[in-house]
């Protein structure tokens, strides 16, 4: 009896165990998927910290020369106030001797640092290369003058494009060639990294109504950007480029004045920042070596809608990136969708009356 019993265990098991068997491998493949799936973002997050570039970087303030233009006023003061008061040694450029007198004058109530001011016109390269060389070798270059004067392409004064592309264009050309050569000099001297910040503007990443030339003037300081990077990379200079939203500054109340009414419809729902908000993105972005610098939830967006081919020094942010320009390029068809419908409204209001 107990080795009949013995047998149909045996049996039983046997029986088991090739259902088990069976079960196992057919299950295996399942199995080993969903024990993937954890594991996949971490290997595509190795890949992503392999393939960034520009080499993440810590660019410090402290006791390094930070110059600024549009040093004045609205932004660049601010970020001034905000380099001067962490230990930087400060110059602002700007063309009114007495805004720059009145600026150093409020840095230094504020924060007990002299800055040194110097009045030119970035429009002209040999006074911009005269001011450079009269402050000495940057370490931190922010390229922060701007003018925006708003009207449509075929209504605006040739002579006003002309202005704002001399102004934020080659402007900035002037700053950097000038700056460059001392700039490269001082990193190889110090070994510490160097920063160029070109500041930009939402609308050098989305054109809008009534913005034509002005946006122009910003969208190509992106291209300026992403291939200087590549020219001064071996420098230890990095490049930042900062899109501030509408910022309230003086120049934010003359350019209200001039806006189309169109325009002002639709970009009535984008928010502002304070100049001192903005500085402080600004400052930390270029302290962290970051290529792309977002002021606010909308700037986000966009530079994920917008990243194209830009250098990334983060892994993390390249990977939001990757999986979240598909969605970007949804929501944005949906802004320029309504864009387009207010300018249809418009236009046939205008055409009714």
């Amino acid at each position: 009896m107990s080795s009949i019993f013995s047998t149909e265990t045996l049996d039983l098991f046997s029986a088991f165990s090739s259902i088990s068997s069976r079960l196992h491998s057919m299950a295996s493949p399942y199995l080993l998927l969903l024990l993937l799936i954890p594991v996949l973002p971490l290997i595509f997050l190795l890949v992503l910290a392999f393939l960034v570039r520009p080499r993440p970087a810590k660019v410090p303030v402290k006791g390094r020369h930070v110059f600024i233009t549009g040093g004045s006023s609205g932004i660049g003061l601010a970020m001034a106030l905000q380099a001067a008061s962490e230990g930087a040694r400060v110059s602002i450029l700007a063309r009114n001797q007495a805004k720059l007198e009145e600026a150093r004058d409020t840095i230094r109530l504020a924060t007990g640092k002299e800055v040194t001011i110097l009045s030119a016109d970035v429009r002209d390269a040999e006074s911009v290369a005269r001011a450079i060389e009269e402050a000495g070798p940057i370490d931190i270059l922010i390229a922060n003058q701007g003018v925006f004067i708003p009207q449509e392409l075929e209504l605006q004064d040739l002579k006003e494009i002309r202005f704002q592309v001399e102004v934020n264009l080659m402007g900035t050309i002037h700053l950097i060639k000038a700056a460059l050569p001392g700039m490269r000099q001082n990193t190889r001297k110090t070994g510490l990294p160097a920063s160029i910040a070109i500041i930009s503007s939402q609308a050098g990443q989305v054109g809008v109504y009534g913005y034509t030339a002005y946006s122009a003037s910003k969208f190509a300081l992106r291209g300026l950007a992403e291939a200087l990077q590549h020219e001064v990379v071996s420098d230890k200079i990095h490049v930042s480029l900062v899109f501030p939203p509408d910022t309230e500054t003086p120049g934010l109340a003359e350019e209200h004045k001039r806006r189309p009414e169109l325009t002002n419809l639709i970009v009535a729902a984008s928010g502002g920042m304070k100049a001192d908000a903005v500085a402080k993105k600004a400052l930390d972005g270029i302290k962290s070596g970051t290529f792309i610098v977002s002021c606010n939830f909308e700037g986000v967006m966009l530079a994920i809608a917008t990243a194209g081919l830009s250098p990334q020094s983060s892994y993390l942010t390249a990977f939001v990136e990757v999986f979240g320009a598909g969605f970007m390029r949804f929501v944005g068809l949906c802004f320029q969708w309504n864009w387009f419908t207010i300018i249809e409204k418009f236009n046939a209001k205008k055409n009714r009356s």
